[in-house]
C-alpha cells in the first residue's frame, strides 16, 4: 500500500528531446513536463553528448551574453576541431525556460554540432545517439517530495549567472522519445584508394602550376 500510495503522489516527469535543422549543424531542443509543480526551482536538463556531437563553447558564450541560453558546459575547454575518434564525451547542463501557459512545462534549445567520423564500410552514414536527459531541479525557498526527488551529484551552481553552490535533485521521468539520433555523412572506404590518387594528382598538378608561374613571372637575384 506504502508503494502505491508513493507512486500516486509522484506523477510522471516526461521529457521531450528534439534535433532540429538538417545537417552538420543542429539545434538541440529539450522539453520538460514535471509531474508536481515547482514554483520558485530552477529547472535543467544534464545531457551527456557522446564524442559524435559537441557544443562549440564560443558560440555557448556570445549566446549567454546576448541572453539566448543559458548552460554549464563540462569540460569548459573543447577541441572543436577534433574528429570523433580522437574526442570524448561532454556534460551539458541546460537551463530551461518556464512556458507562459503552462506552469509545470519548461524548455531550452542549443546549437549543436556534429563531428566528422571515419570512413565506413558499405554505409554513407554514422549513427550518434543522445539518451534522453535527466531532469534536474534546485529549490533554494522550497521543499520537493522526498519520495519522489533525492539529492544528485551535480557540481553546479542554480543558474548561469551565479557562482554559489546549489543542491539539484532528480527524479525518475519518463522520455517521450526514449533516444534522439543524429545521421552523420560519412566517407566509403571502398573510395580509398581513388581518393587518394585524385588527391595526389591535384596536388601535383597545382605544384607544377605554381612552380611554372613562378619561373614564369618572378624575379630571381
Amino acid at each position: 500500500c506504502v508503494t502505491l500510495d508513493v507512486q500516486a503522489a509522484c506523477r510522471d516527469t516526461t521529457v521531450t528531446q528534439e534535433l532540429l535543422k538538417e545537417g552538420f549543424h543542429r539545434d538541440l531542443l529539450v522539453k520538460v513536463e514535471l509531474g508536481e509543480d515547482a514554483g520558485g526551482c530552477a529547472v535543467a536538463a544534464q545531457v551527456r553528448l557522446p564524442p559524435g556531437i559537441y557544443v562549440d563553447p564560443y558560440e555557448l558564450a556570445t549566446l549567454q551574453q546576448h541572453n539566448l541560453t543559458k548552460a554549464v558546459l563540462f569540460p569548459g575547454a573543447i577541441d572543436v576541431e577534433a574528429p570523433e575518434y580522437l574526442a570524448r564525451d561532454l556534460l551539458l547542463l541546460l537551463f530551461l525556460e518556464p512556458d507562459a501557459l503552462r506552469s509545470r512545462c519548461f524548455r531550452a534549445a542549443v546549437p549543436v554540432h556534429a563531428r566528422y567520423h571515419r570512413p565506413a564500410q558499405g554505409t554513407e552514414e554514422a549513427l550518434v545517439v543522445l539518451e534522453s536527459p535527466e531532469v534536474l531541479l534546485c529549490c533554494c525557498h522550497s521543499h520537493l517530495s522526498a519520495e519522489c526527488w533525492e539529492p544528485a551529484e551535480v557540481d553546479a551552481p542554480c543558474s548561469s549567472d551565479s557562482t554559489s553552490p546549489c543542491q539539484w535533485h532528480s527524479t525518475k521521468h519518463r522520455p517521450a522519445y526514449e533516444e534522439s539520433v543524429l545521421r552523420v555523412p560519412v566517407g566509403l572506404r571502398e573510395h580509398n584508394s581513388l581518393v587518394c590518387a585524385l588527391t595526389l594528382l591535384t596536388t601535383g598538378l597545382c605544384s607544377g602550376l605554381i612552380l611554372a608561374a613562378a619561373c614564369k613571372y618572378g624575379h630571381f637575384p
